[in-house]
Formats: C-alpha cells, sequence, structure tokens
C-alpha cells in the first residue's frame, strides 16, 4: 500500500510536468542528483533509497503508455545506478519528456549527461627516499590496516605485486565484496586485495554489450592500466623486477603492506561517468581510506561535475581523494580535476633514463631513450616523410610507408600532438616493421619538448627530444648525400637531473577556478615501471607475443597512485588527520629544487627554464618530511561549501554540490582567498581599480608543542605582500593561530594575461612551512 500511495503521488507530479514537456523518441543516460536529507526521509518508508527509485522508473512507465502512445519509442526508462554515500541521487537512461518530468519532483537537484572520461616501481620509491625496511618504512604504524581503492580498468589478480603471503586477517571493519564476473571469482580475492568490483551498465548502455573475447565482464584487468596504477601504489615487495632486464630492482608500492580494493569502471572505449560514480560511492560505503583516479573527463563548474560532488561526499566521509591532473600539457589552463577537497597530481622524472646515442651520419650525437638493449644498429639510411612514403608518412600512420622505401633503413617518425600520451607510440614502430624497416627515430614537436618517453618497441628505436629532433630534420633535408644514423642502447642510467616536470602533465591556473592553484603536486610519472598482466603484450599490440611481469608506462595516471600511496602511510601515522590535513601536510613540505640543487625544470619548454606553480603545485612530493609537517592547514567541509558562496554561486547550486539544501551565511561577506589552503592565488581584475586582496588563514601545530615561526616572503614581481603578525608563537601541541596575508599590485601590468609567483614560508628551529604564491591578472570573463 505504501508503494502505490508513493506511485500515485508520482503520477500527479509527472502528469503536471509532461503537459508542458516536449517529447523525443531519443534517449541517453543521466547522472541525477537528489536533495539527500529528501531521499534520507523516504528511506525510512521504503528501507533504502533504490525503491524509491525504481518508483520512479515504474511511474514514468505508466505515463510513457498514456502521453506518448503515438511516438516510435515509448520504452520505458532504464535505472542503471542509485547512488547512496559519496552522492546522492541515481543514474537513467531516459527520453527528453521523461527527463523534464523528473524535475518536477521534490528533491531534484539537477540532471547532467553521462560522458566518456579517459584513464590519464622499482626505482621510484628510493628516489621519493622510501626504503624498504627502514625510516618511514619500518615505522610500527606502517603495519596498520589502511585500504586503498583504486578505480581504474581492474586488477589481474594472481600477480606477485598482490600476493597475500605473511598478511593479517582482512580488518573487520571492511564492508566489501568480491564480486564474480568473466574468469574472476570470489577466490581471487585475498587478504591483500580484499575486493573487486565491476561497473559497467553505463558503459554497455552506451557502448553496447562487452565483447568478452576482448574484455571482461568482471573486475579483471584487459587493459593493463589499472594492474599497473594499482602495484604503484600498494604492490609487494618484488626483487629482480624488470622490464626486458632495463630498470632492474626491488618493485614496490608506495606503501606495500597496505590492502587493495579494486573497483573496475573504465574499458576500451573509456570511462563512462555513471560507472565511476557508482564506483566511487560503493567504494565509501565499503570503507577505504584512500581512493586513487587516474582518470578525467572535461573542465566544469563544480555543480555540473558528477566526479567532483561524489568526491566531495567521500572526503566528507574522511576519505582522502588523489587525482591525476591530465596529460593534455604543456597548454595553459589544461588542468583537470581541480576541486580544492581533490589531492591534483602532476607528473615528473625520476633521475633513472633508459639510455640510447644517436649517432649521425655528419658526426653529430644526440641523447635520446630507448627500451632496447645489446650490440647497436649499423649505420643506415634515413627515410623521412617523402622519402619514406605517401602524404602523412611523417607520423608514420597505418598505410602511410612505402616497402619498397623502408626497407632496411631506419624510418624516421613525429610523434603526434593528438596521440594520448598513455597509449604510447607502439603502434608507429609496428607500421614501420611492417613496411620492412630496419630501426626508428621517433621525434618530438616542440610541445612535447625535451621529455624522452619510452615505449615497448617490437623494433630496435630511440625517442629523441625536441632539440635533437630539429637538428636531425635539418640533417634530413640537407644535400650533403644519403643521410644515416646508428643507433646505440646504453641501458639503464641513474644520477641525471630530476625531477623535471614533463610536457604531457596538465598546467594551471584552472578554467573553472582560479583560486586555487592546481595542480597541487608533482610525482613520478615519467617512464615508471609497475605490474603488467602476462596475457597482455608490453606494446598492446596483437602482433606483439611477448609476454612480461612488469611494463613501462607514463602519465599523470602514473604519477596520482604514487601519492595516494603516499597518502597512506601518512593515514597509519596520523590516524587522526583529515584528508585536508593530509593534503597539507603533503603540499607544505613538497620541494622545488632537483637532486642537483637547481630549480625543477618543465620538459615542456626548453628544458633550462624553470617550472612554476602552474605546472607542478607546490613541488615535488617529499613523503619523509610529509610525516613531520611542523604546521598544517586543516578545511572542515562547511569551509569548503562557504568557498563555493564565495565564487558566487547561487543557493541552488550548491545544493547540487552538498547534496542538500545549504544558505550562504548573511552575516558576512565571503572571499574565495579566505579558504584555508596551503597555499596563495591572488587574482587581480584588469577591468577593476582595486590594487590589493587580503588572505585569511590558521595553521595547526603539530610539531612541538612550544614553537616560534618567523614569516619569510619571496614577493612575486610586481606585488608587494604583507604579513600580519609576522611571527607565531605556539605554546602546545593541537594549538591553532591564525594570519592575514595582504597583496598589493604595483602600477600597471603589460598585456592582457600575467603570472607572477613567489612563496610564503613559517619558519623554525626545525620546520619550514612553505606556500607557493601564484598571482594574475586577468578579465573577469577569462573563468567560468
Amino acid at each position: 500500500m505504501v508503494y502505490r500511495r508513493i506511485s500515485l503521488l508520482l503520477l500527479v507530479l509527472m502528469a503536471a510536468a509532461t503537459s508542458t514537456s516536449t517529447s523525443s523518441a531519443d534517449k541517453q543516460t543521466y547522472i541525477v542528483h537528489m536533495d539527500k536529507a529528501k531521499i534520507t526521509a523516504l528511506d525510512s518508508m521504503l528501507g533504502e533509497s533504490r525503491k524509491w527509485y525504481e518508483q520512479v522508473m515504474d511511474s514514468i512507465t505508466e505515463l510513457s503508455t498514456q502521453e506518448e502512445e503515438d511516438e516510435e519509442d515509448n520504452s520505458p526508462p532504464k535505472l542503471l545506478y542509485s547512488y547512496e554515500t559519496a552522492i546522492t541521487g541515481f543514474a537513467a537512461k531516459l527520453s527528453t519528456k521523461q527527463l523534464e518530468s523528473l524535475k518536477k519532483l521534490e528533491g531534484f537537484l539537477s540532471a547532467v549527461p553521462d560522458e566518456i572520461m579517459i584513464l590519464h616501481t622499482t626505482h621510484s620509491p628510493q628516489f621519493l627516499g622510501l626504503h624498504p625496511w627502514r625510516g618511514l618504512l619500518f615505522a610500527p604504524h606502517f603495519f596498520n590496516d589502511v585500504i586503498i581503492g583504486v578505480i581504474d580498468s581492474g586488477i589481474w589478480p594472481e600477480h606477485v605485486s598482490f600476493h597475500d603471503l605473511g598478511m593479517p586477517p582482512v580488518p573487520s571493519r571492511w564492508k566489501g565484496g568480491c564480486e564474480e564476473g568473466t574468469n574472476f571469482t570470489s577466490s581471487n580475492c585475498n587478504r591483500k586485495l580484499i575486493g573487486a568490483r565491476a561497473f559497467f551498465a553505463g558503459y554497455e548502455s552506451r557502448r553496447g554489450y562487452i565483447n568478452e573475447t576482448q574484455d571482461f565482464r568482471s573486475p579483471r584487468d584487459s587493459q593493463g592500466h589499472g594492474t599497473h596504477t594499482t602495484s604503484i601504489a600498494a604492490g609487494n615487495v618484488e626483487p629482480g623486477a624488470s622490464l626486458f632486464g632495463m630498470g632492474k630492482g626491488f618493485a614496490s608500492g608506495m606503501m606495500y603492506t597496505s590492502r587493495i580494493a579494486a573497483y573496475k569502471a573504465c574499458y576500451a572505449g573509456g570511462c563512462v561517468t555513471s560507472d565511476v560514480l557508482a564506483a566511487i560511492d560503493k567504494a565509501v560505503s565499503d570503507g577505504v581510506d584512500i581512493l586513487s583516479l587516474s582518470l578525467g573527463g572535461s573542465s566544469s563548474p563544480y555543480y555540473v561535475d558528477p566526479v567532483a560532488i561524489a568526491s566531495l561526499g567521500a572526503v566528507q566521509e574522511g576519505i582522502f581523494i588523489a587525482a591525476s591532473a591530465g596529460n593534455t600539457g604543456p597548454a595553459a589552463s589544461s588542468v583537470l580535476n581541480s576541486a580544492p577537497w581533490m589531492m591534483t597530481v602532476a607528473a615528473s622524472s625520476t633521475d633513472r633514463s633508459f639510455s640510447a646515442i644517436v649517432k649521425l651520419g655528419n658526426g653529430e650525437t644526440f641523447h635520446g631513450a630507448s627500451l632496447n638493449s645489446g650490440r647497436p644498429t649499423q649505420q643506415l639510411l634515413l627515410v623521412y616523410g617523402k622519402t619514406a612514403g605517401e602524404e602523412g608518412a611523417e607520423l608514420c600512420n597505418g598505410g602511410t610507408l612505402s616497402p619498397e622505401l623502408v626497407k632496411g633503413n631506419i624510418v624516421v617518425c613525429d610523434r603526434d600532438n593528438e596521440s594520448p600520451v598513455e597509449n604510447g607510440n607502439s603502434e608507429k614502430g609496428e607500421e614501420v616493421k611492417i613496411a620492412g624497416g630496419a630501426g626508428m627515430l621517433l621525434l618530438n614537436t616542440d610541445d612535447q619538448g625535451e621529455e624522452l618517453l619510452v615505449d615497448p618497441h617490437i623494433l630496435p628505436a630511440a625517442s629523441v627530444g625536441a632539440s635533437a629532433a630539429r637538428s636531425i630534420r635539418k640533417y634530413l633535408t640537407s644535400r650533403d648525400g644519403s643521410p644515416t644514423a646508428a643507433i646505440v642502447f646504453k641501458g639503464t642510467v641513474y644520477g641525471n637531473p630530476a625531477p623535471a616536470v614533463a610536457a604531457f602533465s596538465s598546467r594551471g591556473p584552472s578554467l573553472s577556478d582560479p583560486y586555487v592553484i592546481k595542480p597541487d603536486v608533482t610525482a613520478p610519472g615519467v617512464n615508471i615501471l609497475g605490474a603488467w598482466p602476462p596475457t597482455l603484450s608490453p606494446s598492446r599490440l596483437d602482433s606483439d607475443g611477448r609476454s612480461v611481469k612488469f611494463n613501462v608506462l607514463s602519465g599523470t595516471s602514473m604519477s596520482c597512485p604514487h601519492v595516494a600511496g603516499i597518502a597512506a602511510l601518512l593515514k597509519s601515522a596520523h590516524k587522526d588527520w583529515s584528508p585536508a590535513a593530509i593534503k597539507s601536510a603533503l603540499m607544505t613540505t613538497a620541494y622545488t629544487q632537483n637532486n642537483k640543487g637547481s630549480p625543477i625544470s618543465d620538459m615542456g619548454f626548453n628544458s633550462s627554464d624553470s617550472a612554476t606553480p602552474f605546472s607542478y603545485g607546490s613541488g615535488h612530493v617529499n613523503p619523509m618530511r610529509a610525516a613531520n609537517p611542523g604546521l598544517i592547514y586543516d578545511i572542515a567541509h562547511d569551509d569548503y561549501l562557504n568557498y563555493l558562496c564565495s565564487l558566487n554561486y547561487s543557493s541552488d547550486q550548491i545544493s547540487r554540490v552538498s547534496r542538500q539544501s545549504f544558505n550562504c551565511p548573511n552575516d558576512t561577506i565571503l572571499y574565495p582567498g579566505d579558504l584555508n589552503y596551503p597555499t596563495f592565488s591572488v587574482v587581480f581584475d584588469l577591468d577593476s581599480e582595486n590594487n590589493s586582496i587580503t588572505h585569511r588563514r590558521t595553521v595547526t601545530n603539530v610539531g612541538f608543542p612550544c614553537s616560534t615561526y618567523v614569516v619569510r616572503v619571496q614577493e612575486p614581481e610586481g606585488v608587494t605582500v604583507e604579513v600580519e603578525p609576522n611571527i607565531l608563537k605556539f605554546r602546545h601541541f593541537n594549538q591553532k593561530l591564525s594570519y592575514r596575508v595582504s597583496f598589493f599590485a604595483n602600477g600597471e601590468t603589460s598585456g592582457s594575461a600575467h603570472a607572477a609567483f613567489g612563496s610564503l614560508s613559517w619558519v623554525s628551529w626545525k620546520y619550514t612551512v612553505r606556500s607557493p604564491i601564484a598571482v594574475t591578472w586577468q578579465q573577469s570573463q577569462d573563468y567560468f
């Protein structure tokens, strides 16, 4: 009887709505956000929210029969997911008329179309100062049960990185499960891999039924990406790990004693938002402590960004969110996942390289990178562009190379600016081999700068940076006769200047929110060794019959799980720290100089150019220092909502993010600069005569009980900075003290867009708590 009364009520509401609706036979999947308070009240009647949403679908079906009899498609709506923890609402396949009906329901907040998102190690732990069984990795707290959830393309559970030898029983607080499916049973989980789930309702609604000869309708990984990222965060210590003998050493996740929960939401055709949200929602209710999201969609205001909304719900439950910044650098304002409650991670190099030398026939030599080893190639003829095939042959795409021109020669190929970095360039090598080429040189474009990415090519090959590429192209067009080259493979080399920010790593400032510096930090993401499914070739080419246990990939997808694992370390050391406190510790202890004592460089431009906070945020993560940061900047849930008020979001827009009604305070003026963030993003409006902006901050003492800190400021060019007070004296542990910072623009600025950088540090006898400053002068319409 309760269900019938609710159904009749819905019919009344729907009828009123459909009388003014436009009809459409087209259906698509929508993510529908509902008011949490309203749905919670209904839960007491129905027992669970899914039953309420099923009643909504049934009511729409009845209306469809009455109102859409003359339409070609009056099929009922399809409920794909109900969301109950990190996000409140559901995903359903609806017609336009059905969607308009929903908008009249009490408790409806918003609906956004589903979208496709894309997926954005032996040496990196040592590079980060983490050594197995020593230091931070040997402390008693290291053996606590921190659970890392990874939302990705699944996992290969039999891999040695995920064995559970010597691990204690699964924590009693764990509520997750091990879902069975194609080639996956509950026995594939263990005391290391304690949970595994797959979400594909949204994917199949959009792409059609998954071809089980190519992928798995289960948590099993067919892409390799999820297995790789999971091992970076939490894989076991494995001695002797390498790829073709390169990079040989101990493979280890950042926190190799942590538990793993794998949530598969990504498939060959990408990651559908409704599936990703279902994964986040279930991970929160399962009980994870950390979530790693190596994926992203588009930059949007937070109130129409479902992942940002779900992430805030997760953070509200005490879960730390690490997210990749994206792989569309070095373009400005390309950063994704920029919500202030998410840890946005850029990618940079380590001091390890897989070295090669390219020797041209004119005597010039250039440093490059290759995963090949052994004997060098012979000095062979170089062919490129028209001398290698038809139009487009410079990119070595399918069908453009001529066997008559290529056979027995080294083919020069340009890297493609449009090709996602995470997909690699192995297909170019395959085309060269099919055409009979004896080797390949892969040339960077100017945008790709001096980053040297390696791929597991199926023929001898080397990649070179932009400066070497220009010289090689010049040599190819010279009139000195037939151009030749040889490639010498040098193997694994350590001690290179590092870190340097990768050219592909997405840059700030964020288009959707310029008032926080994004990305937050950088971490290793270039040529990272990680676990790999043995049934998938390292190049992911059908023609490649090789099987490996570990593979090398690059991307912010690789840097993100580094930070997720480090966050797990901090969580185990400081159980009472909030996600914001962990973020603060990682950011204020990050460093901005490389291992040679020079500023971190940016590979996206001339390698001598220094990187800025818009490419690396606060700097490169330093786990050992982050465990004892001295001071932290903490942020509560309502602080984030007040921050949205300061962005001039309407009450309706804020309610979509908070999942319930929220009214901005009327008794105070809120400013974006007052969010207690560990960085300072100062935005001067070129259209305004106001040349001063003040930010307010509060720091909490987590170092010595009695400590005195003195401020030290590096002023951005064209800006004067004043701090009040300039000395902070703490008398007990966990004491909070506040200060304010005023920024004054000095005179006119040149150009319509200008940026300057500096820093503010609180310095005691033991600690330096550093925050970067980024000042921009922008037109107000430059942002959403």
